[in-house]
C-alpha cells in the first residue's frame, strides 16, 4: 500500500473522532495502528480500543491532565512531553511496525508553541511512502496544509455546547 498524508483541522467538532474511525478501519482490514494523542493526558474513552484490537492497534499519550489554554504559557513538562511524544510517533512512523500513524492534536501542539514547526515538516517529511500518515488539531500550519495529500477543515455550524450549555459527555466528547 502506498501511504498518503491526511490533515484534519478546523474549529469544528470531529477531527480525533474521525482519526478514529480511520484506525478502527485500518485495524479490521490487518493494518497495525500507532495513534498518539499530543497534549492529552486524562481518561479517554478511546484509550480501550487497543483492547478491542489486541497487537493491532497502539496508544500513547503525550500531555497532562490539565487543559491547555490558548495564550497561556506551556510548562517545560508540557514541552518534555510533546518532544518525548514527536520522538515516539516517529520511531513508531518509522519503525516498519505500523501501516498507519496517527499524530492527534499535533497541529495544536505546534500553534501552542510546544513544538517547533520546523521539527513538525521534518516529522512529515520523513514518513515513508508506505506508511499512511494522520495529523489532527485546529489551527494546521500552512506548510503541513501544502505538503498533505488530503485536507479536511471541520466546520462549526452549531454546536450544543454554546446552544445548550450541554458539558463533554463520556464516549461522544470524550
Amino acid at each position: 500500500m502506498e501511504g498518503r498524508l491526511q490533515v484534519y483541522t478546523g474549529n469544528g467538532k470531529g477531527k480525533t473522532t474521525a482519526a478514529l474511525g480511520l484506525a478502527v478501519r485500518a485495524a479490521c482490514a490487518g493494518i497495525r495502528v500507532y495513534f498518539g494523542q499530543f497534549m492529552k493526558g486524562s481518561d479517554y474513552a478511546e484509550l480501550s480500543l487497543p483492547s478491542h484490537f489486541p497487537g493491532m492497534i497502539t496508544m500513547e499519550q503525550f500531555g497532562t491532565p490539565r487543559l491547555l489554554c490558548k495564550g497561556e504559557e506551556p510548562s517545560a513538562e508540557d514541552i518534555r512531553l510533546a518532544a518525548a511524544g514527536l520522538e515516539k510517533t516517529m520511531n513508531a512512523m518509522l519503525s516498519g511496525m505500523y501501516g498507519l500513524v496517527v499524530a492527534d492534536e499535533l497541529n495544536v501542539t505546534v500553534h501552542m508553541g510546544l513544538i517547533d514547526e520546523k521539527l513538525a515538516v521534518e516529522f512529515v517529511e520523513k514518513r515513508p511512502p508506505e506508511v499512511e500518515l494522520v495529523i489532527t488539531g485546529r489551527y494546521a500550519p500552512p506548510r503541513l496544509v501544502e505538503t498533505a495529500d488530503l485536507v479536511t477543515e471541520m466546520t462549526e455550524v452549531k454546536h450544543y455546547y454554546a446552544a445548550e450549555g450541554l458539558a463533554a459527555r463520556r464516549g461522544i466528547e470524550f
